[in-house]
């Protein structure tokens, strides 16, 4: 067995690893998502980023897994995972094409504080002080970036907050399934039968893609698969209230995006934010004297 690297961690920590790297990767999504806002629906990007990504994993799952390419066990499951999958992406593209970045990472952030009560009330799960205190971080470091209050909100906000929800739902349903079907079983399903119940929104907002625009969704693809392989992997790993509170990482990526890309510039309430919600993630790496029931990995 080995001793160093990677392989040489504890089940909980790979899982910790793995979410984190997840959540610095999937800005560029959003970056990609609001450069093709300017060009096209956020209907059609969600339906065009779908189609990319099921280009890439059909073929990965039928070598894998042959004609079983779509789990077998629990479909329901796969079913409603989907369809709150679906609604967070349509919500959060409608609501980036409004808002800033950062602004829409902020309150999509509803979602891990979500998942955090579902997780407990749904599976079961047990809050540890630590998961406590970094909740209390993540959740601190989010209204320092919203200042809440004033005027009323923006209908951008009020839709990354609906994202937020449904996202918080489709962690807890993917913690849920995640001993059971291999992660491109659950990834063909999830693209290929999402094309399906994206088509209607996409078909109703159609504009054929400009040429010099087919790598950004094909990006968007890329960068999404990526990050649905690290996350399937982390919840095997690891409870999803340890696993949730390490999404508020997405919020550094996406102040840099905003920064670099659409001159939005970071003012001190997102900083200070950042390091709160920073802070909130790193507490998760402390190690416990002794294992507990709730510290043991899920098996592959």
């Amino acid at each position: 067995m080995a001793t160093g690297g990677f392989h040489g961690l504890n089940g909980r920590t790979q899982g910790i690893l793995l979410m984190s790297l997840a959540m610095l990767v999937i800005p560029g999504v959003d970056g990609l998502a609001k450069a093709l806002s300017a060009h096209y629906s956020p209907l059609m990007i969600g339906w065009c980023s779908f189609l990319c990504a099921a280009v890439l994993v059909t073929p990965v799952a039928v070598r894998l897994h042959g004609r079983s390419i779509f789990p077998q066990e629990h479909r329901w499951l796969h079913l409603l995972r989907l369809v709150f999958l679906v609604s967070a992406a349509t919500l959060y593209y409608l609501a980036v094409a409004r808002i800033p970045l950062a602004t829409a990472v902020s309150a999509y952030f509803i979602g891990p504080i979500v998942a955090s009560v579902l997780a407990v009330a749904v599976l079961k799960e047990r809050f540890t002080s630590i998961k406590l205190i970094s909740l209390a971080l993540g959740v601190a470091g989010a209204l320092v970036i919203l200042q809440p209050g004033g005027a009323p909100p923006d209908p951008g906000l009020l839709l990354a907050f609906a994202s937020g929800v449904a996202f918080a739902c489709f962690q807890v349903t993917t913690r849920k399934i995640a001993g059971g079907a291999g992660p491109f079983q659950t990834l063909a399903f999830q693209y290929l039968v999402g094309l399906l119940l994206l088509a209607p929104q996409a078909a109703l907002t159609w504009t054929t893609p400009r040429p010099e625009h087919l790598w950004m969704f094909a990006g968007m693809a890329v960068i999404g698969l990526t990050t649905h392989v690290l996350s399937v992997l982390a919840y095997r790993r690891a409870e999803a209230s340890t696993l949730a509170p390490l999404s508020y990482l997405e919020l550094l990526g996406s102040a840099a995006i905003g920064w670099l890309a659409f001159g939005d510039l970071p003012g001190g309430p997102v900083v200070l934010g950042a390091s709160l919600i920073v802070g909130a993630g790193l507490i998760l790496l402390r190690r416990t004297p002794a294992p507990s029931a709730e510290a043991i990995p899920a098996r592959d």
